[in-house]
């Protein structure tokens, strides 16, 4: 029976231990696949398959990519769901004794990406790791790129809604988690649905307590409660042992980068549920899913990576506490009073580079030599960043640039170690600079001037012996000697050493001559192994100033971000805004950030707003489609969130008090996939909005009801503002409210706190126009045939709408809804339902009964509703 040639089973033996990941198998210049995963890439990557005798007696199916480009299918094959283990050559092949020796040197996963080629520059890329236990979890984001994690402890008793929040807030691209977890089926099926990440079951053996510790300990030290704020009888210590310990698996070294851990609480950061983040378009369009169109795009003038990413999360977590919220404020007031400085801090930014994931490459032994020397010259600007930041004289920017550190100690070894034109690579060498080392610089000029060194040897020993005809030479048998004519034979000194005898006199050799050999004929390949060897010390060294550079790094990226929003606030005339822990919400002139900056070159009509928790509640707001209800309540709640972030806003003048969350309900669509109608998600997203917002949220619903039938939808929006504007019985939060029910106007003065307002429009004859203002007081009217008619309507219906309206009008008789009298209606009670029933209702696992089951259950209520009511 045939066998597996060697190399085969060497490559056998290894994918059996990556079973689940596809291998990168190192041969030579090339990453070849083998098998089944040869059939998988070459399918997914469209590469050619061909085959390579394996010893058996067909030839095994086979595909490959070049070693020094396979980022790029790694890359390729991440975004399509799959894992990489690469399997590299751990000596070198020419030096090698029988079979290559091979080993896996890291598996790539979605959550563990560390190169940039394979990254977004703008967006954090997290790994989730997520432990549940009953009504609690505890949660860590990391993102392995940067060497930071994000981690905090949950309980309530919706746990499933407070883990899918964190989700939405970080959205990371792989998550870990424990067989618990698998028993939440709404977080799972929000993963599944909403999320494009991979997911990773960790067995419970690995969270054994003695194991936890072991792994803490090992990252953090000792002390790791101290160091990282996780608490020593919280969950979320599984939570970040799982994480590292599947770092370790996967990454096998670098993973000691994870070092900064930043613990977070809800109370910290406004609520905002994923609904609302769409709604609201913060970093992605609703339809195209792209940046331009959000408010993303309208902030984002930073000029760092990091920035970048220090941005998007400043937008996806606004802050609750004023005093934060007014320091970032006073920083951003400073730089856009300062308009040179600004500039100039503007101008440095832009040779910043992205020293955070830098970094992590260079802890991972990773970096190129080109990277490391953009790194000392990113230090070469960071006294002169620090200095303006100074120079603004405000307190805040002022701390920010003490925590700068100016780094010369790493520029100045980076500038001496370091070729200016260093290749990105070391294998051809020319990485060390000149003068750095005595020993690279010698093998260079050996490789680079064979016969001028020879000949300068030549020309001393011909000046040490006075033998005016001695010669250096070399064959390929004795190699380099020293050639004696027999008429100067008795000068030769005793140290030289006769290697060959001729009839026209000797040859011999010396130490020094045998010394030289051996440097000229291995010097190229001494030079690379000595280059790389000074490279990865230098790495080592850069390495072990981890903290410093974190730190530089996290203050130039906060200063980054602040100089952006200045820039913009400078750019388009916004206003800062008065924060505080007041519960009014007063906006004079306001603007929809985004929407001003689609219309460049139209004029945006700016509105006031003027909400509050007693006399200014809810804002029922009428008019047509089209005319700008949506859009005047949007601004209002991204003017709320840019406030909370630090930003200046779109406004003359702007008052805010702190909201806990924004919740939005705008815009109709079915989930089909998940079996429900348009009216069902309203439902349950008002459902939502009206389970978790508080006195002190922001609440913004469009068109409630309108997925049923007139009265049922108007009887839904009516109870609907009543329970929200209520602080007694309700919520009594500031909630901004469309509707087409011209009827619950009526509410103004029938509950406290509700005002009508309406989008003025302006009526000739069959046509009107929109004038995009809000003013007090009902619409008068729906102009609905006339919205119509300017959404393209052929003219030929539209007169016919009119037609049949005035026939309507005139015939018709009132409206029902009209004649209802609302304030008569008493509150509806209903019946109390027996507590056996409740008992019973809440011990059923609906998800497991059989349809015989499930009849049986219901005719068992029906028994005990009977009987209850009986008695």
């Amino acid at each position: 029976m045939a066998e597996l040639s060697p190399l085969m089973q060497q490559y056998i033996e290894i994918k059996n231990q990556h079973k689940d990941e596809i291998l990168f198998y190192r041969i030579g210049d090339f990453y070849e696949m083998f098998f089944d995963d040869a059939l998988t890439v070459s399918k997914e990557l469209d590469l050619t398959l061909t085959g390579k005798q394996c010893g058996l007696e067909e030839r095994a199916p086979m595909c490959g990519v070049p070693f020094h480009s396979y980022e790029n299918y790694v890359a390729r094959l991440i975004a399509k769901g799959y894992k990489v283990a690469i399997c590299e050559q751990m000596e070198d092949p020419a030096k090698a004794k029988g079979l290559v020796k091979r080993d896996i040197i890291r598996v790539v996963t979605p959550g563990t990406v560390i190169e940039s080629s394979m990254l977004q520059d703008d967006r954090n890329n997290y790994i989730a790791s997520i432990y549940l236990k009953g009504k609690k979890a505890g949660l860590c984001f990391a993102d392995v790129s940067t060497g930071t994690a994000h981690i905090t402890e949950l309980s309530a008793d919706k746990i499933a809604s407070a883990v899918i929040t964190e989700l939405c807030r970080y959205h990371p691209s792989e998550v870990l988690m424990n067989p618990g977890l698998l028993d939440c089926r709404e977080v799972t099926a929000y993963i599944k649905k909403s999320l494009t990440c991979s997911v990773e079951l960790i067995e419970d053996e690995r969270y054994a307590p003695g194991l936890v510790s072991t792994a803490l300990e090992g990252q953090f030290g000792r002390s790791w409660a101290q160091a990282t704020g996780i608490a020593e009888d919280g969950l979320v210590r599984f939570a970040m042992a799982a994480l590292l310990e599947y770092l370790h698996d996967t990454q096998i070294k670098g993973v000691e980068r994870l070092k900064t851990v930043i613990t977070y609480n809800k109370a910290q950061f406004m609520w905002l549920s994923s609904v609302t983040r769409a709604n609201l378009e913060l970093t992605e369009t609703l339809r195209g899913r792209e940046k331009r169109g959000t408010l993303l795009w309208v902030l984002d003038k930073t000029r760092t990576s990091m920035g970048k990413r220090l941005l998007r999360g400043w937008i996806e977590q606004p802050l609750l506490s004023s005093t934060l919220i007014n320091r970032r404020l006073n920083a951003v007031e400073s730089l856009v009073k300062q308009t040179i400085v600004r500039g100039d801090l503007i101008d440095e930014l832009g040779y910043v580079a992205d020293m955070e994931r830098l970094m992590t490459r260079t802890v991972y032994g990773s970096a190129t030599p080109k990277e490391i020397y953009t790194l000392a010259q990113t230090c070469d600007r960071l006294p002169s960043l620090r200095k303006q930041a100074e120079s603004c004289g405000c307190p805040e920017l002022a701390e920010l640039a003490a925590r700068i550190d100016p780094l010369e100690d790493i520029k100045a070894r980076i500038f001496a170690a370091v070729d200016p034109e260093a290749p990105s690579t070391l294998k051809d060498g020319g990485v060390i600079a000149k003068g750095y080392h005595a020993e690279v610089d010698e093998l260079r000029s050996i490789r680079d001037n064979t016969k001028g060194v020879l000949a300068q040897l030549e020309a001393r020993l011909r000046q040490e012996t006075g033998i005016p005809k001695l010669k250096i030479a070399y064959n390929h048998v004795y190699g380099y000697y020293i050639e004696v004519s027999n008429s100067y034979k008795s000068m030769v000194p005793e140290t030289y050493i006769r290697k060959q005898t001729l009839t026209t006199g000797e040859r011999y050799i010396t130490q020094e001559l045998k010394e030289l050999e051996s440097k000229i004929l291995g010097a190229h390949e001494r030079l690379i192994t000595l280059e790389r060897r000074l490279f990865d010390e230098l790495l080592e060294s850069i390495s072990a100033q981890l903290d410093r550079i974190q730190r530089t790094a996290n203050a130039v990226a906060q200063l980054d971000v602040l100089t952006a929003l200045a820039q913009v606030a400078a750019e388009n005339n916004y206003c800062r805004p008065i924060v505080d822990d007041g519960d009014e919400l007063t906006i004079t002139e306001g603007r929809h950030p985004v929407v001003e900056q689609m219309l460049k070159g139209s004029l945006f009509v700016p509105n006031d707003t003027t909400l509050n928790c007693t006399t200014d509640r809810c804002l029922i707001i009428t008019g047509p489609n089209m005319a700008g209800k949506s859009t005047y309540m949007r601004q209002n709640a991204l003017i709320a969130l840019m406030a909370q972030i630090g930003s200046f806003v779109p406004a003359s003048s702007c008052h805010v008090g702190v909201v806990d969350a924004i919740f939005t309900r705008i815009g109709a669509s079915d989930d089909l996939s998940a079996g429900q109608s348009t009216f069902m998600v309203e439902m349950t997203e008002v459902a939502d909005i009206l389970k978790n917002a508080t006195p002190k949220s922001l609440v913004v619903l469009d068109e409630i009801g309108r997925g049923t039938s007139t009265f049922d939808g108007m009887s839904i929006a009516r109870a609907v503002v009543e329970h929200i504007t209520d602080p007694a019985k309700g919520l009594g939060c500031k909630t901004l409210f469309a509707t087409h029910y011209h009827e619950l106007t009526e509410l103004e003065g029938a509950l406290d706190g509700v005002k009508n307002y309406n989008i003025a429009v302006k009526k000739r004859g069959e046509d009107i126009t929109f004038l995009r203002r809000i003013i007090r007081g009902p619409a008068d009217d729906s102009y609905g045939i006339e919205v119509a008619k300017l959404a393209g309507l052929p003219g030929s219906v539209t007169r016919r709408a009119h037609e049949v309206l005035r026939t309507l009008e005139a015939t018709a008789p009132k409206n029902k809804v009209e004649q209802m009298d609302f304030d008569a209606l008493q509150e509806y009670n209903s019946p109390a339902v027996p507590s056996e029933m409740m008992e019973k209702l809440e011990a059923l696992d609906v998800e497991t009964l059989t349809p015989i089951e499930a009849l049986n259950f219901l005719y068992e209520l029906k028994k005990t509703l009977k009987g209850s009511l009986n008695g």
